[in-house]
């Protein structure tokens, strides 16, 4: 199975890549830097759609086909509207939304053609409610929800489709944050480990039948239900 994995270099991403290559796929990144575990990627920023798309085009050429995209990419800029620059704002709902949009476009020739073709995308539990101080998140991660809803509508009986709702995991998402915007110490995350297998489940469901939204948060995850 050739899984093409956005943010496949760091986070939820690279634990993607792995388990896909421990399950005997191969993981194809597309990421801003190389993965540390050598597998074949591109690099391309998502915010620039035309370098995306045609990182999209070489990675599935090279290996002969798409069989799912895991559209795992994904960063933030915390902080209230007035605060955070305009430019870091959009570049978040750029990044998570758009580009998830623009590569899930480009790989749709490839996926028509696989077998089973499967398409992950990735959206949060503030994709569901919302924070102060995250509005840029919060619309990013809204729109992903709204965009694979209709994806997969539109997509029903010709490619799977699956949302995928983490809550907070342990990753250097939060490293670059403010002290007051990062988890406490206290704080129950998830191993990013733990939600790629989620992601394995979904893309090894057989042809017909579809997982279509997974929530996967800790135990005690506060904003869940």
């Amino acid at each position: 199975m050739n899984v093409l994995i956005t943010g496949g270099s760091s986070g939820l991403g690279a634990a993607v890549a792995r388990r896909v290559a421990d399950d005997g796929g191969t993981p194809l990144v597309l990421d801003l830097r190389p993965p540390e575990d050598g597998h074949a990627h591109m690099l391309a920023d998502l915010t620039d759609r035309t370098c995306a798309e045609r990182a999209v085009h070489c990675l599935a050429r090279s290996a002969g086909g798409l069989d799912a995209v895991v559209a795992a990419a994904g960063v933030d800029a915390c902080g209230t509207l007035g605060d955070v620059p305009a430019d870091r704002w959009e570049r978040v709902v750029a990044v998570n939304l758009l580009g998830t949009a623009a590569v899930v476009r480009a790989a749709l020739p490839y996926l028509e053609h696989a077998p089973n073709g499967r398409i992950v995308t990735v959206a949060s539990t503030l994709g569901f409610r919302a924070l102060s101080d995250a509005t840029a998140y919060c619309a990013s991660k809204f729109g992903v929800v709204g965009f694979t809803r209709a994806l997969a509508a539109e997509l029903a009986g010709r490619i799977g489709v699956t949302l995928l709702v983490p809550g907070g995991m342990d990753t250097a998402f939060f490293d670059d944050r403010e002290e007051r915007y990062r988890p406490g110490p206290d704080a129950k995350l998830n191993r990013p480990e733990d939600v790629a297998a989620a992601v394995a489940f979904a893309l090894a469901q057989p042809p017909g039948c579809e997982v279509r939204e997974l929530v996967v948060c800790p135990a005690k995850e506060p904003s869940w239900p």
